[in-house]
């Protein structure tokens, strides 16, 4: 195993295309963006993390809306337009109090950038995380609204890795699911899932989500001794069905996410040798979820780390 380098927080990680684009938004040019994005052409995975990492820049900045003013028939402005001002309408309010003017704003620039590009899943992904947020607590109608923009992706990109997030999000206890659900969704999808892809780590996501709870809500009663990861099947259906199949010099956008939850799930139940593959392809970009559910983040993925690469040891 690798020597390992220092943390890298960079909401970009190792695109460092997209680093040098969100240097040049962050002063108010958004040429790089266009350029960046109409190269990335139909890889909508790419697509979608990048307009997220544009987005998190440009909530607060003004590039996005220039750039929509100066291209209003540009798909990849509209789409970060979009992304952006579902960002803004969730910082407005608070979760689960219905539409506003901010949502409703960036749900019509979401249609005018499905029209601009019809086969983007990305204006429909957004729509999955503006009815996340703003729905009423588990509101029927919300969710057959839900139910309906999820069938739009699935047209246009049946795996999107963003949008089955989306999905198993909303399917949490403490958005708009209950208990079990989650659990059944996230393995009935990978029970369809092909091998190699990273859709299979969809249950680790919702076992941290469990323990996150109970943690949440137990405390110090439900304790750190006590690791749903041990003995789970989920760990392993991830390292023989994602992880032994991936292409490993063709990594996903958000690679780094999915093999931080693999990671976790496989330190946690004490597979530490076998880790160490996954510790050495995540490299410095860590991710403070699902580690922070168990503690501080950064000791801990430190710690677990290390037993790794002595587990790798001769």
């Amino acid at each position: 195993m690798r020597r390992q380098p220092a943390f890298d927080r960079h909401p970009a990680r190792d695109d460092s295309r997209l680093r040098s684009v969100v240097e040049d938004a962050a002063m108010g040019r958004w040429e790089g963006a266009r350029e960046l994005l109409a190269a990335t052409g139909a890889d909508w995975d790419r697509r979608i993390f990048r307009l997220q990492v544009l987005a998190r820049a440009g909530a607060r900045l003004t590039f996005a809306d220039t750039w929509a003013q100066a291209e209003p028939r540009s798909p990849h402005a509209l789409a970060l337009l979009a992304t952006v001002q579902a960002l803004r309408s969730m910082a407005a309010g608070s979760r689960g109090q219905g539409s506003g003017p901010e949502m409703e704003e960036a749900w019509e620039t979401c249609h005018a950038a499905g029209d601009a590009l019809p086969d983007d899943p990305t204006p429909y992904v957004v729509m999955l995380a503006l009815l996340r947020y703003h729905s009423p607590n588990r509101d029927r109608q919300w969710r057959e609204t839900f139910q309906g923009v999820w069938r739009e992706v699935e047209e246009r990109d049946p795996w999107n890795r963003e949008a089955h997030h989306e999905i198993l999000t909303y399917m949490f206890p403490d958005w708009h699911g209950v208990a079990g659900e989650m659990f059944h969704w996230a393995q009935e999808r990978c029970a369809h899932v092909p091998r190699g892809m990273p859709l299979h780590t969809l249950p680790l996501v919702a076992l941290a989500e469990t323990h996150r709870m109970r943690m949440k809500k137990e405390g110090h009663r439900y304790g750190l001794t006590v690791h749903p990861w041990t003995d789970n099947p989920s760990t392993q259906q991830a390292w023989v069905n994602w992880w032994t199949y991936r292409a490993p010099s063709r990594p996903h956008a958000a690679f780094h996410d999915d093999a931080n939850y693999l990671a976790h799930a496989m330190s946690f139940a004490n597979q530490h040798r076998a880790a160490a593959e996954v510790f050495d392809a995540i490299g410095p970009y860590a991710t403070d979820v699902p580690w922070s559910y168990c503690g501080d983040a950064q000791q801990l993925f430190t710690r677990h780390r290390k037993w790794a690469v002595k587990g790798s040891g001769p």
